[in-house]
């Protein structure tokens, strides 16, 4: 990732364009957040159910609390796990726009352990809504080509690698008394409990 390709990738977000980069997991899609004309053109070309809601990438796990409300569980799976391979549902913020979250309230968050793509995310200075390359309920792209196979000219910048892992990241819930794990990648149920536990 160059400075030229991050200038490009700013350039396409600011007019409400999809983008695609590797991640440390998947390679993955992204539009602003607050950028409803980039959230229903997202929906489109992903042929996603509208109900099914998508991540929040930020840079930084410091960025969390300006869009989820954090307490003391959620705080130590952060600090043990972020920058990483977990997506944690959080009760967000009015920061979050209503049709993000689908008027649920909950929100996905994940700062992704990739050097590259932070560097990124910190110079576009607005979180991404961010799904995995694929079309719904496929399989995902792993390298950039795949994405140009998949979307043709539908995603109009595709920063050029490959993605480092091949397996989602996990999504745990921790809005509910009793943790729940909707999808279990690297980080596992357990691993989680046990920094919950942790002084």
């Amino acid at each position: 990732m160059s400075r030229k390709d991050f200038e490009i990738a700013k350039s396409c977000l600011d007019k409400s364009q999809v983008i695609a980069f590797p991640t440390e997991t998947v390679m993955g899609l992204g539009v602003y957040y607050n950028d409803f004309e980039a959230y229903n053109l997202l929906n489109k070309i992903k042929c996603r159910p509208e109900e099914k809601p998508y991540t929040l990438m930020l840079s930084s796990k410091e960025e969390i609390s300006k869009y989820a409300f954090l307490d003391d569980r959620s705080i130590k799976v952060i600090e043990r796990f972020m920058p990483g391979e977990i997506t944690v549902l959080l009760k967000s913020k009015d920061t979050v726009p209503s049709y993000v979250t689908h008027n649920t309230g909950v929100i996905g968050i994940r700062v992704p352990n990739l050097k590259e793509l932070l560097k990124f995310l910190s110079y576009i200075k607005t979180p991404l809504l961010v799904p995995s390359a694929n079309k719904s309920g496929e399989k995902p792209a792993m390298n950039s080509d795949e994405v140009k196979h998949i979307f043709n000219d539908e995603v109009t910048f595709v920063f050029e690698g490959f993605a480092k892992g091949g397996i989602p990241s996990t999504l745990v819930d921790l809005t509910v008394k009793d943790i729940k794990i909707y999808r279990e990648g690297n980080i596992k149920l357990q691993d989680i409990e046990k920094a919950i536990k942790e002084e």
